[in-house]
């Protein structure tokens, strides 16, 4: 399970890296189902895709530490799923979207509930204990060795 959180948070992290980068450069282009959207779309597209960016490599970051730390895999699956319950209220305030943001939609709610199972596993197979603020026992080990030491 650890070796699927690893693959799947890597996964989530380049894909929002390469998606927000899209928006951040294309612009209302990388809009589907938008004719001409203008320029205050256009700039809230763009700056969206750097916050996306930026949302992608905090996964790559989580994904890249020993153990996986579980506050912050749970925190960035909090912020995803929230995008997609924000689909599902932009549906029921304007209507139906094109398509692809339905699919999108799919996603941002079926990927959740996997992230949030998978959230500790990689600090199981290293053998640390999440206290309740979600910190490694690895860090409290550090402070530990610190106070040893002095």
């Amino acid at each position: 399970m650890a070796k699927a959180l690893r693959v799947l948070g890597w996964t989530m992290g380049v894909a929002c890296v390469a998606i927000g980068l899209f928006h951040l450069l294309g612009g209302n282009a990388a809009l589907p189902g938008t004719a001409d959207p203008g320029p205050t779309v256009d700039s809230f597209g763009r700056f969206m895709g750097a916050i996306f960016a930026g949302y992608g490599a905090a996964w790559i970051w989580a994904v890249r530490q020993r153990p996986v730390p579980a506050w912050a895999v749970r925190w960035l699956t909090a912020v995803f799923l929230l995008g997609g319950l924000g689909r599902v209220l932009a549906i029921a305030v304007g209507g139906r979207p094109h398509w692809f943001q339905l699919v999108l939609m799919g996603i941002e709610l079926g990927l959740p509930p996997v992230y949030f199972w998978l959230a500790a596993a990689d600090q199981r197979a290293h053998g640390s204990s999440v206290g309740r603020a979600g910190r490694t026992g690895e860090r409290a080990g550090r402070t530990d060795e610190r106070a040893a030491r002095a």
